[in-house]
């Protein structure tokens, strides 16, 4: 089998030939320069099979080197070495594409470690894993181009390390998403722990987050292993973690920095292997102002930021999602699959949803369980009798009675198909029995329009 071959860009003689005695002395064929310039004009020249590079260089940044290097050859795995203050200028470096990086001092084996996972790994993650119907990561579905790129900024830094901050708003996926990285990563062998934050009393949660030994306080009758050492060589989440006091913030920022813990009641740290994902619905920065965040914890925490979006702003997700969940809950229910009309999409399309796609999926499941009919129209969506009728927007019919506003709905409908009562009923999802049995019952006329039943 042939050698791989490995290009060094690092600044500094030393470094470069340290690391290259050590990779060459592992089996892998290494050029090493301390020269930006020069590195590229190797790269061009021969291909290589991984590049690590140095942010900083006696000649120029590493990040219009990666970029260079990105253009010629996208699929080539790119691990940036970094000292801490660059770390920032690293999680740029990602997002152009970079596979890792790892900071000064750089210890051999985490480094072998990083090249065997790169040189291993469909440089797509999303290719490299078969489809594991049991994954979660699979209910992610969108449409949205915004979105998609997220889904793509997560699959590229799911094989590093990084500590993630996800933010949104309540009911957007964010324990979702922090599922779908740890599936994306080597660590998907390993175990997912959940906290949440604002659950927990805040007299127990030093003892769930890190332990306790026998003995430790009244009632601790037994040693108890904490959310951290369960999560060891796989992944936690920490949700809503701005729900957490300054204190216990503390202690998170010395378990991400040291990759130890103390148990309450502990003689020696216990050392771990965890990757910390944290998520909030709140405005982070202005928690910090308010001193109720650690401003340390966040820079630490906030290495991969993402920023998922409102429903609200990605409304064309909203019939995606709605016909999953339709068809989700049909089967659940043991019901006939269910289905929605044009007019119903339109007005699900307009509305805030303040609570998201856990608000929308929870209307869908009240309206498929509790519809007397398969086609569901707007009446199922109001949550019991003698509700008012939705807020709509004015491009939409408004009534004060659900009667005058199914009325006023099929006469719209025949408008937009020019009178043709099939493609009107198919339109407002009901049969075209019950429209004509509904045009009997309102003695509608609906002046000029052919009111022929033809297709």
């Amino acid at each position: 089998m042939a050698k791989k071959r490995l290009l060094i860009v690092e600044d500094g003689a030393d470094m470069t030939g340290g690391l290259y005695k050590g990779l060459s002395h592992n089996g892998y064929l290494v050029v090493g320069t301390d020269d930006g310039g020069k590195g590229l004009s190797l790269f061009n020249e021969s291909p290589f099979d991984l590049v690590i590079l140095d942010m900083k260089l006696p000649d120029q940044d590493g990040l219009p080197l990666l970029e260079a290097i990105k253009r010629k050859s996208p699929q080539t795995p790119v691990i940036f070495i970094t000292r801490g203050g660059s770390v920032k200028n690293a999680v740029d470096a990602m997002r152009n594409g970079a596979f890792d990086y790892l900071l000064k001092p750089v210890a051999m084996e985490a480094l072998e470690e990083r090249i065997r996972i790169a040189l291993r790994e469909d440089p797509s993650p999303s290719k490299s894993i078969p489809p594991d119907r049991t994954d979660p990561s699979a209910s992610i579905l969108t449409r949205d181009k915004r979105m998609i790129e997220i889904i793509d900024l997560c699959n590229r830094i799911a094989i590093s390390n990084a500590p993630v901050l996800i933010q949104g708003e309540s009911g957007t996926g964010k324990e979702l998403f922090a599922r779908h990285i740890h599936m994306k990563s080597p660590r998907r062998q390993g175990p997912f722990v959940a906290v949440n934050c604002a659950s927990l009393p805040e007299s127990l949660f030093e003892s769930e987050l890190f332990g306790h030994e026998k003995g430790a306080f009244t009632g601790a009758l037994c040693r108890k292993v904490g959310k951290f050492e369960l999560a060891h060589r796989g992944t936690i989440l920490l949700d809503e973690i701005t729900e957490m006091s300054p204190f216990l913030q503390a202690k998170i920022l010395r378990v991400i920095q040291e990759n130890e813990l103390d148990r309450i009641g502990g003689r020696e740290p216990v050392p771990i292997d965890v990757r910390v994902i944290a998520t909030t619905n709140r405005k982070i920065e202005t928690s910090i102002e308010k001193g109720e965040f650690r401003e340390d914890l966040y820079f630490r925490l906030n290495v991969i930021s993402i920023q998922l979006l409102p429903l609200r702003e990605r409304t064309d997700d909203i019939e995606l999602l709605t016909r999953f969940f339709l068809k989700k809950y049909s089967d659940h229910y043991g019901k006939p699959d269910a289905a929605v009309s044009d007019v119903t999409l339109h007005w699900l399309s307009q509305q805030p949803w303040r609570g998201n796609v856990r608000e929308l999926k929870n209307a869908i499941e009240r309206a498929v369980l509790t519809a007397s009919e398969p086609a569901l129209g707007l009446k199922d969506f109001f949550q019991q009798e003698g509700d008012g009728p939705p807020k709509v927007k004015e491009s939409m019919p408004f009534s004060f009675s659900l009667k005058e506003m199914e009325k006023d709905l099929i006469a719209r409908a025949l408008e937009k198909t020019n009178g043709n009562r099939t493609h009107a009923a198919r339109i407002l999802g009901i049969s075209i029995r019950t429209l004509r049995n509904k045009l009997h019952e309102y003695k509608t006329a609906v002046s000029g329009l052919d009111m022929s039943d033809s297709p």
